[in-house]
């Protein structure tokens, strides 16, 4: 391929449909890809599967679909094609869109496909700065049309994207995940949809790891005597976990750190938590990956002290029920006091009779600490998860 771009007689453009930008720049920094990549985090081609190549003659028309390597420069790059009898499309530029003049248009047909466009154009042209509007955009689309799968996976994108800002709110990550589960449901053949919910879910539905490359990347490219792309959102323990298709709880001796529950509650509200059940929905003897997200309230300043014990967390699942592991750590901070947020992750597997609502009782100890230099204690939080299983 690099022989055809050189001597003009190609170009390469690539599309990504990929939650997170900034992984596809180290890929591509990795692999010493130059040609640009288009970031398609809503699926907006509607590609049901990955990779697809598509050969675009000079006119903008269609050639070729699944383009082979071996027959490209006979069938395609060496052909001169021609325009005649086809419906070949002037060139277009792009342009930002008329944003209000989509919303008129949206709340005047006040159809699904009009609020799902005026989606589109904020997420793509906006980004963040006009997610709660891309947000609110989806959501009238679905409460037109329940079932428009588009509209619940591309609002399920946007919950994501917001969790990882400082506009986060309460649950966004559970909200994703609900949504991604509802396209899904759907359409159970849709490989996007389902590979979203694979990424942050248990090892047992995992097809493979899905940044696992991403410390090598780093680690060569830093070898080369390049700076690697920072990554804005660093993958978590389900994004880098292997496929495991046993489960092994490995309870041995571990024991509850807290049994009695002596230790004092959090009542301030030091420590901020938020559950989130990947997948939200399961069968009788299936699997889920619960995240736990434990972050200190900076309206009162409150950090973490890492010259004390970790932070623990303990599941107590209900009966039948298996967790694998019931006590999880947290690494300490690289300094005595830290603030970032902390992530902790486990699966559980439902019995093989199980149906309803269940709740697994589990909470996290921690040290924690008032304002710059204020008063340090060991604390106590309660977390309640919710699991449905179907009947």
């Amino acid at each position: 391929m690099e022989k055809y771009v050189r001597d003009g007689k190609l170009v390469v453009l690539g599309i990504a449909q990929e939650q997170h930008p900034h992984r596809n720049r180290l890929f591509t920094q990795w692999h010493g890809i130059d040609w640009p990549i288009l970031h398609d985090p809503i699926n907006l081609m509607r590609v049901a599967g990955v990779p697809i190549e598509v050969a675009i003659d000079e006119h903008g028309i269609v050639r070729g679909m699944r383009v082979k390597a071996e027959t490209i420069e006979r069938e395609f790059i060496n052909r001169t094609f021609s325009a005649e009898g086809a419906n070949a499309s002037e060139s277009v530029e792009a342009k930002h869109p008329d944003l209000s003049a989509l919303r008129r248009r949206a709340e005047k047909k006040r159809s699904a496909d009009a609020w799902r466009e005026l989606g589109d154009a904020l997420v793509l042209w906006e980004g963040v700065e006009e997610i709660n509007h891309a947000i609110e955009a989806y959501t009238q689309a679905i409460g037109i049309k329940s079932d428009d799968g588009d509209a619940h996976f591309r609002l399920g994108v946007c919950y994501r994207m917001r969790y990882e800002t400082e506009q986060r709110r309460p649950a966004d990550f559970q909200m994703a995940v609900d949504h991604w589960t509802k396209a899904r449901q759907v359409n159970p053949n849709q490989y996007i949809w389902r590979r979203r919910i694979e990424q942050y879910g248990p090892r047992l539905i995992k097809p493979y790891p899905f940044y696992d490359w991403v410390e090598t990347a780093a680690r060569e490219i830093e070898g080369r005597g390049e700076k690697p792309i920072e990554l804005m959102t660093l993958p978590t323990g389900s994004e880098l976990a292997q496929p495991d298709r046993t489960f092994d709880t490995g309870a041995g001796n571990v024991a509850s750190p807290d049994p009695q529950g002596r230790v004092f509650r959090d009542t301030k509200n030091m420590i901020l938590v938020e559950a989130t059940v990947v997948p939200p929905l399961l069968k009788a003897e299936e699997t889920a990956r619960v995240h736990v997200s434990l972050r200190p309230n900076v309206k009162i300043k409150a950090h973490w002290n890492n010259e004390a014990e970790p932070l623990r967390l303990w599941i107590d699942p209900p009966e039948g029920f298996e967790v694998q592991p019931r006590l999880v750590t947290a690494p300490q901070g690289n300094k005595p006091e830290t603030a970032e947020p902390r992530r902790l992750e486990f699966e559980v597997r439902a019995p093989a009779e199980a149906g309803g609502t269940f709740k697994l009782n589990a909470y996290a100890l921690y040290y924690v600490c008032e304002d710059t230099g204020g008063t340090c204690m060991f604390l106590r939080q309660d977390i309640p998860i919710t699991m449905t299983v179907e009947k």
